[in-house]
């Protein structure tokens, strides 16, 4: 049995669930082809994680995180995962990795987004939502360059899924300062948790505005209810979506083999559509 850990929470919505692991089955069958011991199925709660006496620690041994097993263990804190000394591979947001979390991980690869409108090979851009007739829906530039409806969005209230998201609110604070705005735009920021959590809130009239990834929004699209309350008026500029990623300690040999399998994978149009 593999004492390496993978996850893919950042769409595993319960509606897909069958999906993502899939997903995963793919990945770990090419993996363990490298000769990569790779964990039989990925985890979803902080219980999942094998525990770590003392804390996670860095390079330098640095306590950076608490042992997992001292965390709600049908919770899942994504940061633990993604510090874990154990992991193996992962999705993360490049809006943690700029912050930080760089230092502590490998990037391995990157998912195509091709399957999805606002997607374009690894870049992705985030559908910018409103409430269905509350301004006029548009589609996705074809150049991916930022269309922003300020007048539209000016006053009224912004929720986002993190403060650390790029697609949820650092993409859309850095497209409006190059138009000379900033996310003071808004009469007021709310932070919902969650890009599905956005849309409900949006739907529900307790929010007004929220940029939602464009994968998400595919998801949300199919599966939640809210969704059919909301239209997209905008988009944020194409940018590096999520990028895969395994722990700082992993072996440079194994890294090396991770590349290899996903390139090997990337040439198989099915795995174009997941990610």
């Amino acid at each position: 049995m593999s004492e390496l850990v993978a996850a893919l929470p950042m769409y595993d919505w319960p509606e897909v669930r069958d999906e993502v692991d899939a997903q995963w089955a793919r990945l770990r069958d090419a993996f363990r082809k490298k000769g990569i011991d790779a964990p039989q199925f990925i985890v979803r709660r902080n219980g999942d994680l094998p525990p770590v006496p003392g804390g996670i620690r860095d390079a330098e041994g640095k306590l950076v995180a608490p042992d997992p097993a001292t965390l709600p263990p049908d919770e899942f804190d994504f940061h633990r995962l993604w510090l874990h000394p154990a992991l193996l591979f992962a999705q993360t947001c490049w809006g943690p990795m700029e912050l930080g979390l760089s230092r502590h991980v490998q990037v391995i690869g990157q998912p195509s987004y091709d399957a999805y409108e606002g997607g374009q090979g690894e870049l992705y851009s985030s559908a910018l939502v409103m409430r269905t007739g509350e301004g006029p829906e548009v589609r996705s530039p074809a150049d991916g360059s930022p269309l922003l409806p300020l007048d539209l969005i000016r006053g009224k209230r912004f929720t986002f899924n993190s403060l650390d998201s790029m697609s949820g609110f650092l993409g859309l604070a850095r497209d409006l300062d190059a138009m000379g705005e900033s996310l003071d735009i808004f009469a007021s920021r709310s932070e919902s948790g969650g890009h599905r959590a956005s849309i409900v809130a949006i739907a529900e009239g307790r929010a007004d505005v929220a940029a939602i990834d464009c994968k998400s929004w595919a998801l949300a699209q199919r599966f939640e209810p809210a969704a059919k309350k909301v239209a997209v008026v905008g988009w944020t500029g194409r940018r590096k979506g999520l990028p895969y990623i395994t722990a700082a300690a992993t072996p440079e040999k194994t890294v090396g083999a991770l590349r290899e399998a996903l390139a090997g994978l990337a040439e198989q149009p099915r795995i174009q559509r997941v990610g």
